[in-house]
């Protein structure tokens, strides 16, 4: 039995999917806060039962009986690892074999503010004594193929990330992966720094925007002060527009970057180049 915890996210939803094509539906589990927001899932044959971060205590049932838990990290930032340790300390009483979690690209060495979060989870983790696996994901694409409409109306892409190189793959990439792992044979012990076989600027993220769309699009990099007051003044919130801002400031000292290939390897094909994301994202659009 496999657990997948936040599973109506846009993560988890790639996980199941791709879990779908390798094993029976009845051997999924999908942990959900809302169940009503599950419906397709336990259409598809899966188990969906009831677990929120915040409630501790749904935990223990949520985890009954499972072999095998994909801790998706939470999106409430500042209150994730608190809200992991419930999901851990539920899975080492559940005498789980093997606890893989989605971390952050390079977490113990990395600049960039979100992997504080990250690097405690990790040591709770590793702590409990729980067979793990480390997925430390880099980048979505969609974290900036979601702002093309923002960049056309604008005619720029705004960021502060310099001439930082990016390694980012698709969500649907890294949920390939997170289901390659939670079926091999013998996983644990492992750490997986993953990100896309190539990289690009955001400099080349709007000259491709540009290329597909036809429309002059360029790229103005700016302080990180300057960024995170841009955001702000968009409408973004103060402590979303800072991660966004020290996110891109980290891009620049390379934060983002990985060239191992661990992640096509692990799906046994090659990431999804920018150019299928921003066609992709750009035919959603019209």
């Amino acid at each position: 039995m496999v657990v997948i915890t936040g599973a109506t996210g846009q993560l988890g939803r790639l996980v199941i999917a791709a879990l779908l094509k390798k094993v029976p539906p009845s051997s999924i589990v999908a942990a959900v806060r809302n169940g009503e927001k599950a419906t397709d899932i336990a259409a598809l044959g899966a188990q969906v039962r009831i677990a929120d971060y915040d409630m501790p205590q749904t935990w223990d049932n949520a985890l009954k009986g499972a072999d095998r838990v994909l801790l998706i990290s939470s999106s409430a930032v500042g209150r994730r690892a608190r809200q992991h340790r419930s999901v851990i300390d539920a899975a080492r009483r559940a005498g789980v074999k093997l606890l893989a979690y989605t971390s952050v690209l390079h977490c113990d060495a990395s600049p960039l503010g979100l992997a504080a979060e990250h690097n405690e989870t990790e040591a709770m983790i590793r702590a409990s004594g729980i067979p793990c696996t480390l997925l430390r994901n880099g980048w979505y694409t969609e974290n900036y193929t979601a702002g093309i409409p923002n960049a056309l109306a604008h005619g720029a892409v705004y960021g502060c990330a310099g001439s930082g190189r990016i390694a980012s793959a698709s969500r649907a990439d890294y949920a390939e992966a997170a289901a390659a792992v939670l079926i091999a044979e013998d996983p644990a012990g492992r750490v997986y720094e993953l990100a896309g076989d190539t990289s690009y600027t955001l400099a080349d993220l709007a000259a491709e925007i540009s290329r597909q769309s036809g429309r002059n699009t360029g790229y103005v990099d700016l302080t990180e002060a300057e960024f995170k007051a841009l955001l702000v003044k968009a409408g973004l919130p103060e402590a979303y527009a800072s991660l966004i801002a020290d996110s891109d400031a980290g891009a620049s000292q390379g934060a983002l970057f990985d060239d191992s290939h661990q992640l096509s390897k692990l799906i046994g094909r090659p990431t999804t180049p920018l150019s299928a994301s921003v066609a992709a994202a750009w035919k959603n659009k019209k």
